[in-house]
């Protein structure tokens, strides 16, 4: 099974940064942005954030505090629990992946050793895979998806005056979420999920399909392929077999679509949870402060709602194999995305 990439293309972070400062400034004297995560609270890399510090930030893509996966280790718990003290910090609002979720629960498995680490410690998914526990939505997901649906809807137009088969590449590690709800946007004719696989007689049933279409005046045929969807049928050796047995009937175009899934601005549902989110995140923090022991937990939608699930049931929620949750709610729509794609009834004659 292949591996996740090693560095996947960071959601949009900023629109959860004003929320957390202006919500923040209702708990805090103070609030501080650390620089690069953890590599910048070992390094001191912290600076204070006011109210106009975030101005414009809600609609900005990327991250201005920056990112890095980078999990401390041996002295640098010493250091980051100098930083701490140091700067008064009361509590940490992390904002990322599945690395910054370890991070945060390396932090708390630390409180022990050095007192300063126990502080309230939330995480707010935001990852374009969507493939976080203790949450259905992760902030970034929204943006990556419309950014594919924009680019493939070009393609679709660029093949009205032709008969041309795309097969379009996304991301999600292992994860189909970004494959399966582009597929059902766009119209796709064929999703590949790395959670259902991918067989020579599906192949083999997808080029009949596909030349039963277009020798009935079909003009455009749409496949959508998670990037782990298979190791070995990957996407050339799709367009190769497409483009073969399709013959002089259809041609075939692939698009690896790559880190221009990042998105750009953020969308505006994107924004409107990253605030809704980062805000009870700071309330949250603000209610624990004083408690003990300190809580260390992730945010997520869950059912409509906003709940908290702590960082240590986080693991049962995982398939550890492949990096995903267990239960994942979209995969209830792969029905409707077949019915979706069933061609409609060929003219006689």
């Amino acid at each position: 099974h292949a591996p996740p990439p090693a560095a996947p293309p960071p959601p949009p972070k900023n629109p959860a940064v004003p929320a957390a400062v202006r919500v923040g400034t209702d708990h805090w004297p103070t609030n501080h942005g650390v620089s690069t995560g953890l590599r910048g609270l070992e390094a001191g890399d912290i600076r204070e954030m006011d109210w106009m510090s975030v101005n414009g930030w809600a609609a900005r893509g990327g991250a201005e505090l920056g990112t890095s996966r980078h999990i401390p280790r041996g002295d640098q718990f010493r250091q980051i629990a100098e930083q701490i003290e140091a700067h008064q910090i009361d509590g940490i609002l992390m904002i990322g992946g599945w690395a910054g979720y370890r991070v945060a629960n390396t932090l708390r498995m630390h409180s022990e050793e050095f007192s300063q680490l126990g502080i309230p410690i939330v995480c707010l998914p935001a990852a374009i895979n969507n493939d976080l526990p203790g949450t259905e939505l992760s902030i970034g997901a929204d943006t990556a998806l419309n950014s594919i649906i924009s680019n493939v809807d070009k393609l679709k137009q660029s093949a009205v005056a032709s008969r041309r088969c795309f097969v379009v590449e996304v991301m999600g590690g292992d994860c189909g979420y970004l494959a399966l709800i582009s597929g059902l946007s766009t119209g796709a004719e064929r999703v590949y999920l790395p959670e259902e696989g991918l067989s020579l007689t599906d192949l083999q049933d997808d080029v009949d399909n596909l030349v039963e279409g277009f020798e009935h005046g079909k003009r455009l045929g749409l496949m959508i392929r998670n990037e782990h969807a298979d190791p070995l049928y990957s996407t050339d050796f799709m367009c190769a077999l497409f483009e073969k047995e399709g013959g002089e009937l259809f041609d075939v175009r692939k698009a690896i679509l790559g880190h221009i899934q990042q998105g750009g601005n953020p969308s505006p549902f994107d924004r409107i949870q990253a605030t809704r989110l980062a805000a009870k995140c700071i309330e949250f923090v603000g209610e624990t402060v004083a408690k003990t022991p300190p809580a260390a937990v992730a945010i997520g939608l869950q059912g409509g709602r906003v709940e908290f699930t702590n960082l240590e049931d986080l693991p049962r929620l995982m398939d550890k194999q492949f990096q995903r949750p267990k239960e994942q709610w979209w995969l209830e729509l792969r029905p409707i995305a077949r019915i979706m794609a069933q061609p409609g009834p060929q003219p006689r004659g």
